[in-house]
């Protein structure tokens, strides 16, 4: 796991985002997948100030805003999944005490499109 990035990503809530990582090498149910996993500390059970609806709006600006324009156009993947999470988690591993959120995107017409899991 890479460590967080020192920039604040601007997203509608205004709650403190930063990147975390990106997972390719881990194949979804319909092929390549992309996981784009952020920091996000104000989604916290204990203190937090960032419910699930509005997380999910800032994810949808995190697929559009951030992961959009860094993707290989020729190559999509099949599903783009954002993951906020309120502590760092390595991928795949249980962590029962954080706070976790997660959406996932299909690509359409340049837009990100979501689907449910």
């Amino acid at each position: 796991m890479t460590t967080p990035e020192t920039f604040e990503i601007a997203v509608p809530s205004g709650q403190v985002i930063r990147f975390l990582d990106v997972v390719t090498d881990a194949p979804g149910p319909d092929g390549p997948t992309v996981r784009y996993r952020f920091l996000a500390p104000a989604i916290a059970r204990l203190g937090g100030s960032v419910d699930f609806d509005t997380a999910a709006s800032d994810m949808l600006h995190l697929c559009q805003s951030y992961v959009l324009p860094l993707l290989d156009q020729s190559l999509p993947p099949s599903q783009i999944v954002i993951s906020l999470s309120d502590r760092p988690v390595p991928f795949g591993e249980a962590a029962p005490d954080a706070t976790q959120f997660f959406e996932a995107y299909r690509l359409e017409d340049g837009r990100c499109i979501w689907e449910a899991f």
